[in-house]
């Protein structure tokens, strides 16, 4: 918003005394109103262009005497720094013609907030000129820097431009994973989490692969990885990843009861699920149980969508109950349609029981 743009104007002013801080304030400020995140980073971006020089390796490096101190801890890029998203974008619009200056100008913006959505057009002007970059930086000492390798080339990055090189031929980017696999932060260790969760969507064979050997011989940090980065493929149902967690697809376990609370509700009210789970074989099982919602659409079909539910060990013979209470309640992600909604309970991968609700 405007205090975001003044104080942005004031640190500009700080470092170039000719930036007319008071005209890019009243230019850019009523731009904003309408519009949403993403939206309003681009309009200080494009502010930024019309009254720093036109020469941009002169305007990058203005920016750049702006930011300040590294950050040192990783929720620092979630508090702090907000005014370095409009920098990033900065970059990503106006640089791709000053290649090796816009990818040095995105490691110092990494060290402060992130330039993961910023590479994403470097990439796809020239993927092997930016993996060339990013190789050299799998043993930066900052961890912020580490990170961006993996997050800025995610091929499936939320909010960011997808990068349809990688979601053909992940390769390139799984080298990238294997150098930071066994990072001693956990910060990035998540980002190589999801960038693997990322690649299972198009390559569920090829991440089983790599989920296998990483799970048998690596550390603990690395099996962490693998858990999480196996997540789409055992909402899926997978036999492949389910068996490289310890789940059998084939476990002799039922749901002697299913049952969902109330039959009807509205938007804003909870469901409660209950479950009774048995293992009626001569063998303990691991297993994972999630419940997946079948959302009506508009156009009156529906989609399921999986939730987690919880993991557990039943011993030879054992039943257990199990509760659960999930709220409806209205987010930006999701419109919800009114009529019947299948609710199935889904253990190691196998659908053992189906109920359901109607929303009105």
């Amino acid at each position: 918003g405007e205090a975001m743009v003044r104080g942005l104007a004031g640190k500009v002013s700080a470092v170039y005394s000719a930036f007319a801080a008071d005209a890019f304030i009243g230019d850019v400020t009523p731009r904003l109103e309408p519009l949403e995140l993403k939206a309003r980073i681009r309009a200080m971006s494009e502010g930024l262009r019309r009254y720093l020089p036109a020469d941009y390796p002169q305007a990058v490096s203005i920016l750049l005497a702006t930011l300040g101190p590294e950050l040192t801890l990783e929720e620092g890029m979630f508090n702090e720094g907000w005014f370095v998203l409009p920098i990033a974008q900065f970059v990503e619009d106006y640089g791709l013609d000053h290649f090796d200056v816009s990818l040095d100008a995105m490691v110092e913006i990494t060290k402060r907030n992130t330039a993961e959505f910023a590479v994403r057009p470097y990439i796809v002007r020239d993927a092997e000129r930016v993996l060339a970059r990013l190789r050299e930086y799998v043993d930066h000492p900052n961890a912020h820097v580490r990170r961006w390798v993996s997050e800025g080339t995610r091929p499936r990055l939320p909010w960011g431009q997808r990068l349809d090189v990688f979601i053909r031929d992940p390769q390139p980017t799984l080298a990238l994973l294997e150098q930071l696999k066994d990072d001693p932060e956990l910060y990035v260790r998540k980002s190589v989490a999801n960038h693997l969760n990322d690649i299972a969507k198009d390559h569920p064979e090829l991440v089983a692969e790599v989920a296998a050997r990483w799970y048998a011989s690596g550390s603990e940090g690395t099996r962490w990885i693998v858990r999480h980065g196996l997540r789409t493929l055992i909402k899926r149902g997978d036999p492949a990843a389910l068996a490289i967690l310890g789940y059998d697809v084939g476990a002799a376990v039922t749901a002697a009861h299913f049952a969902v609370q109330p039959e009807t509700i509205r938007v804003g009210d909870s469901l409660r699920l209950a479950l009774t789970l048995s293992n009626d074989g001569a063998d303990e099982h691991d297993v994972v149980i999630d419940f997946r919602v079948h959302f009506v659409k508009a156009n009156g079909k529906s989609s399921p969508k999986v939730f987690k539910w919880t993991t557990r060990r039943l011993a030879a013979g054992e039943s257990i109950m199990l509760e659960k209470s999930v709220p409806l309640k209205p987010v930006t992600t999701r419109r919800y349609y009114p009529g019947w909604h299948a609710i199935d309970v889904q253990v190691n991968g196998q659908v053992l029981a189906t109920s359901g609700f109607t929303l009105v």
